[in-house]
């Protein structure tokens, strides 16, 4: 009796250590390898980040132990205070730099452009000295530094990111907790402050960012092109295809302007910027431009000598929208951090309309080849697939 009491007991705590997550131990109870103690420290609210300092009021200085918890592959932590504004810009950073192998690098970087790779650099104010350490997945940045300006508050910011097999770090992760990464400190009295509201309006701007891109290029585009090129090839509709996939392509075209701009919006105001992204979009932004001032100002007529070029001009853009749409969609995703509900979502969508458009390829051609068996020999027969 007593062992089945001991193997249901160990099997309850098995199942605690599965369910229950493990959570990171508070600061005050962290024990440094150099066992220094500080005198204040605060538990970050994302990141499982945590900030121990102790201020020096004679002298203005203070000594910081940036401690980032959970830290597994070869990776870059950062924690940095911006003396003059609470954006990225002007922020001076403290970045450790672990590497698979064991070694770790410690060094001091100033943001000056928003293209920013953490390169070393000397901060804007004194620092007396800064190191890092590695243990038991934990990764600690030891720095200690003169106070700018005479003031113990200041707004501080801390990220993290992956580094790649040839060195280089990569730019950190855009999930909610990446974005939400930053607050005010006052070293003096301990006071800690999340600024929420400006990061709850950067994951808004992200998900509006999000949505119309999506929707404008990575559906509603599709969905044009399907109206065109399979309803034409039905007498009786008239001009209606022409109607519907212009108006299908125009609400597109707006709403992917609407969306482009968000996008400038978030890299100019708030640093977020991801190079192949942002070129595939102004690529695609200025082929639909041309697309328009093709299909408005400069079609010819259907009985012109250069209209099948213009037909052939049209379609290779078209298809090619296409194709870089779906690829920054879902490039967009990955940079987003997207659940995968909304990527499996999306794949649904583009399975659903490559079935759709198969199958009205088949009708299609089964219409064009009943129309030729029904018509005279003589009558020549135009078909017109766009």
């Amino acid at each position: 009796m007593a062992s089945i009491r001991k193997s249901v007991l160990l099997f309850l705590t098995f199942l605690t250590v599965i369910i229950i997550p493990a959570t990171p131990q508070p600061c005050n109870s962290y024990k440094f390898p150099n066992n220094f103690n500080y005198a204040a420290c605060e538990d970050l609210p994302v990141l499982e980040s945590s900030l121990h300092w102790k201020y020096h009021p004679s002298s203005g200085a203070v000594d910081v132990a940036f401690n980032k918890a959970n830290v597994k592959g070869s990776s870059w932590v950062a924690w940095a205070i911006n003396p003059t504004s609470k954006g990225m810009l002007g922020s001076q950073a403290f970045v450790a730099v672990y590497k698979q192998d064991g070694s770790i690098k410690a060094y001091t970087s100033p943001i000056t452009s928003y293209a920013t790779m953490l390169q070393e650099g000397n901060l804007t104010f004194p620092v007396y000295g800064v190191s890092a350490s590695y243990t038991n997945g934990h990764v600690i940045i030891f720095a200690s530094f003169q106070l700018p300006g005479n003031t113990t508050l200041v707004n501080h910011a801390w990220q993290e990111g992956l580094v790649s097999d040839d060195g280089t770090l990569r730019p950190h992760s855009f999930s909610r907790a990446n974005l939400q990464s930053f607050g005010t400190l006052d070293f003096l009295s301990g006071k800690v402050s999340e600024t929420g509201g400006n990061s709850d309006s950067r994951i808004t701007l992200r998900n509006v960012h999000g949505v119309l891109n999506t929707i404008s290029w990575g559906v509603l585009m599709p969905i044009g092109v399907i109206l065109a090129r399979y309803l034409k090839a039905f007498d009786g509709l008239g001009p209606t295809w022409f109607q519907l996939h212009r108006a299908c392509q125009s609400l597109a075209f707006l709403m992917g302007i609407a969306g482009f701009g968000t996008g400038l919006y978030i890299g100019n105001h708030y640093g977020i910027h991801n190079a192949p992204h942002r070129c595939v979009g102004i690529t695609l932004l200025c082929l639909a431009i041309t697309q328009v001032c093709l299909a408005v100002f400069l079609r010819p007529k259907k009985d012109h000598k250069y209209r099948m070029f213009w037909n052939i001009f049209h379609y290779i853009v078209g298809y090619s929208i296409i194709a870089l749409a779906v690829w920054n969609v879902f490039k967009g995703f990955d940079i987003l951090n997207a659940q995968n509900i909304w990527k499996k979502t999306y794949v649904g969508s583009i399975i659903s309309l490559a079935i759709i458009a198969v199958v009205l390829e088949v009708i299609t051609w089964i219409w064009v080849c009943k129309k030729k068996r029904v018509k005279e020999p003589e009558n020549h027969v135009e078909i017109v697939i766009g």
